[in-house]
This record gives structure tokens, C-alpha cells and sequence, in this order.
């Protein structure tokens, strides 16, 4: 079926819904790199105005990718909630902007399971910076392992201690930074520098055993592999959080060198460990705009599109963590802060209408045309939103992965400036060790042994 709308005395013709919605996407390089994007703002402007009049039911007998030809695809169409689509049934996706501008927190909780990834994508395209804000500020998602995170008028921040060669007093030294900043309750999440098992294994025990020395509310994780942690966790390892990269196709997921069935098994690993305290979200997903483009596995569909199909992925794991890694893959994909800031404020926006506890890592690249004047503002923005948590990294600049993300101190404006507190539970910790007291002066402690960490 292909669709048509003229502007301007011009009648541009769409044959598909792949080619309306790439036609639909606000500018980027990464469809602009795969052939995909509009050619002009004329068409991009008339792409949008006949997704804005097509029906919402379309893309339940429409997929972008053939359900036959894709593990996603049938992911996605076979766990659609028919009742809780109902409510937004006779709408179209412009309709559904209107809807959603309207609805209040408990009506967009309820139409979670009601709307596939490509529903949630579709709208995006037509709505503008506030709208993407003033939406996601009211889905509010909650998820629990030994912390409660997602909880209105909190912000979680994850402790990410990188190396550049994994030394365990690097990675100590930069939780002591970040715990003396009131980061960490998101997670204290480390990636690797090298992905193997014996790495794996001293990390996590490295982290465990901060946490334990500490008493701190929250939960650890090195980010390797899937199948790294498996071993891991047949070792005996103390492993909170299952960690992976997916994306929105099968293809992409082989790439990633996973499946939802490994996931599955993964999953379930993680859950007969029982080492949750407050609930049972053992999982944290990565993805990020670009990686199908990437990977050669995106099926002729634009990147944003694909990255939402990469959240009915994540939701099927009822994961306690996911991030979009927004401006990681770089230029190629999201070419300058503009673009980032429209990417990170769309999957934040989509995640979140999807039902799923989402964070930003607010960053870039160095070759990038993007500053930290542009991550601050994506930054504020993300905050209004209400974004589940963001990343603390030691001055902002991540010496192992070799890009800018946000500092601890990033952290704290943004609690500050909106008046965010940390997760209860870690919350609290923070005032039994004196944290919150210092900081909250303004004078951080100068030494460990101040605050009762030495």
C-alpha cells in the first residue's frame, strides 16, 4: 500500500510504510548516509503530514520488517495487548500526538502493552522538543533490585569507573569519587576493557565487595558480554545485573552475538541468584541510534524507527536498567548536537511510552560537531523530562572508551537545579555516611575517612 500527499503543488508518493516513516524522520546523517532520508524539507514536511493521517491500526497489519524474516518483528505482534489498545484504536498517529498531550500518568501506564515500538516512533516524528518533554515527564516507570529507581522527583545516576587497562585501583578510585558525589544508585557499572572471563570475575568481585564494606543500597554490574556473565555466573560469581547491547532487528541482535532465547537464558540465570533485596529486575540493556545501520541489518529502515524496536526487546526482559548510548556511535549516524539532542529527547520519549525504566548517556564523540554546551542542554531537557537516570563519569571524559559523557558534578546541577533527590534507599544511605550533609554545604569531604569510607 503506498501513500500520497502533495505540498507546495508537489504530490510526493511513498510506497510503503518503511519509506514514509525514513521519509518522516527528522534530519540525520545516518539515514541521510543509508539513502533513506527526505530529499528536501518540502518532502520531509509532506511524509509528515500523511503520517499524520494514518490510522494507528495500520501498523498492526503493516510490518516494516516481514514478521516471517525477523524474531523481532514477531516479538513485537505477538505480545501486542489488543484491550489495552483500545483506547487509541480509532485514532490516527496525529490524533494519538493530541491523545497523548492530554493524558494524564495513569492513562499512559495503561496503554503500555497496547502500542508496538513502531507506533511510539511514528508519533515522535511529528511532535516537537516540548512535546517529546511534556509526555515522557508524565509516564512515570518504576523498577526495583536492592534500590527503588523511576520514582517522581528522583534522579539516579550510574557510577561508571572506567579503565583503560582495568586496574582495580583505578576503578576503586573513581567509585570513592563518584560515592562522595552521590552517584552510584543508579548502578555502579563498569565496562571492561577486556572482555573475558577472568577480567569479568575480578571486576565483579572488586565491585561486590565496595558495595558489601559499604552497606550501599544498590547494585553492581561489569558490562560484558552476555555470555561472559553465563560463565561468570557458573563460577559462582557475584553478578547483580545481567548487562547487553541489543537493537531492533534480528539481524543487528546476531551481530551483537545474541538472541532472545540467550537473552532468555540469561535472564533466568539471573534470577535463581536471588540477590535482589527490593525486587527482581536483574537486566540493563544498551542500544543506541544507528547500531542496524551499522551492522548492515536495518532492512532498509531509518535508524530511529529501529532503535524503538530495540525497546520490545529490552521490555520483554522486565530489565531494572536501559540507556540510549545517544551520540556514542558517532557523526556518521547523528552528525552534530542538534541531531543528538533530537535522538536522546525521541528514545527517551519512546522508552518511556513503551513502559520502560529509561536513561540517557548524554554524550559524543570528539569528531563530532557537538560540545558540552550541547550536552548541557540535552542534559536540562532530560531532567524536565523526568529521565530515569543519566551516567557520572570522572570529569566527563571516559579514558577507556575514548568519548565525552556527563561528570558527577553534572549529576548534581541536575538534582539541584530541579530539585531531584536520589533513590530513597541510597538516599538515605547518603545521610547515615554523612554524604548528603556535605554536599548538600557545598563542602565535600577531603578524605575518605571523614565520612566514615576509609
Amino acid at each position: 500500500m503506498g501513500f500520497a500527499q502533495a505540498v507546495g503543488g508537489t504530490r510526493y508518493l511513498f510506497p510503503d510504510l518503511r519509506t514514509l516513516l525514513a521519509r518522516a524522520t527528522p534530519l540525520r546523517s545516518g539515514d541521510v548516509l543509508a539513502g533513506m532520508a527526505a530529499e528536501t524539507a518540502q518532502e520531509r514536511v509532506a511524509a509528515q503530514r500523511a503520517l499524520a493521517d494514518l490510522p494507528l491500526r495500520h501498523f498492526l497489519n503493516e510490518a516494516v520488517i516481514p514478521y516471517e524474516a525477523d524474531e523481532v518483528t514477531r516479538l513485537i505482534l505477538d505480545r501486542h495487548d489488543a484491550g489495552a489498545f483500545a483506547p487509541v484504536a480509532h485514532l490516527t498517529v496525529g490524533g494519538f500526538r493530541d491523545w497523548l498531550l492530554a493524558a494524564g500518568p495513569e492513562a499512559l501506564a495503561r496503554l503500555r502493552r497496547g502500542l508496538t515500538p513502531e507506533m511510539a516512533a511514528s508519533v515522535s516524528k511529528i511532535m516537537r522538543l516540548q512535546d517529546l518533554v511534556a509526555v515522557a515527564a508524565r509516564c512515570h516507570v518504576t523498577s526495583r533490585f536492592r534500590n527503588t529507581l523511576g520514582l517522581p522527583g528522583r534522579l539516579s545516576l550510574r557510577l561508571q569507573p572506567n579503565d583503560p587497562v582495568d586496574d582495580p585501583r583505578g576503578v576503586a578510585a573513581a567509585i570513592l569519587d563518584g560515592l562522595l558525589l552521590g552517584s552510584g544508585d543508579a548502578v555502579i557499572g563498569v565496562n571492561p576493557a577486556t572482555d573475558n572471563l577472568e577480567t569479568t570475575l575480578r571486576l565483579l568481585e572488586l565491585l561486590d565487595a565496595v558495595r558489601d564494606r559499604y552497606g550501599i543500597p544498590t547494585q553492581s554490574c561489569v558490562l560484558a558480554h552476555v555470555t561472559t556473565s553465563l560463565l561468570a555466573m557458573e563460577r559462582g560469581a557475584p553478578v547483580d545485573l545481567v548487562f547487553q547491547s541489543i537493537g531492533g532487528t534480528e539481524g543487528v541482535n546476531r551481530s551483537f552475538g545474541v538472541s532472545l532465547a540467550l537473552l532468555e537464558e540469561a535472564h533466568q540465570a539471573a534470577l535463581a541468584l536471588g540477590r535482589g533485596t527490593v525486587g527482581t529486575d536483574c537486566m540493563y540493556f544498551e542500544t543506541g541510534q544507528g547500531s542496524a545501520l551499522s551492522a548492515e541489518a536495518h532492512h532498509g529502515c531509518d535508524q530511529q524507527t529501529v532503535e524503538a524496536r530495540a525497546y520490545a526487546v529490552a521490555r520483554e526482559f522486565s530489565p531494572l536498567l536501559v540507556n540510549s548510548v545517544v551520540g556514542f556511535i558517532g557523526p556518521e549516524y547523528l552528525f552534530d548536537g542538534k541531531q543528538i539532542t533530537r535522538a536522546g529527547l525521541e528514545d527517551h520519549f519512546c522508552g518511556k511510552l513503551l513502559g520502560l525504566p529509561m536513561g540517557v548517556d548524554v554524550c559524543y564523540t570528539n569528531h563530532a560537531e557537538a560540545d558540552q554546551d550541547d550536552m548541557d542542554a540535552l542534559l536540562t531537557l532530560l531532567g524536565v523530562a523526568g529521565v530515569t537516570y543519566v551516567m557520572g563519569v570522572p570529569g566527563a571524559d571516559d579514558v577507556m572508551l575514548a568519548y565525552q559523557s556527563t561528570s558527577f558534578h553534572d549529576g548534581l546541577y541536575l538534582r539541584a537545579a530541579l530539585g531531584r533527590r536520589p533513590a530513597p534507599e541510597f538516599e538515605a544511605w547518603m545521610e547515615r555516611m554523612g554524604i548528603e550533609a556535605a554536599s548538600g554545604a557545598g563542602q565535600l569531604p577531603l578524605a575518605p575517612a571523614l565520612i566514615g569510607l576509609g
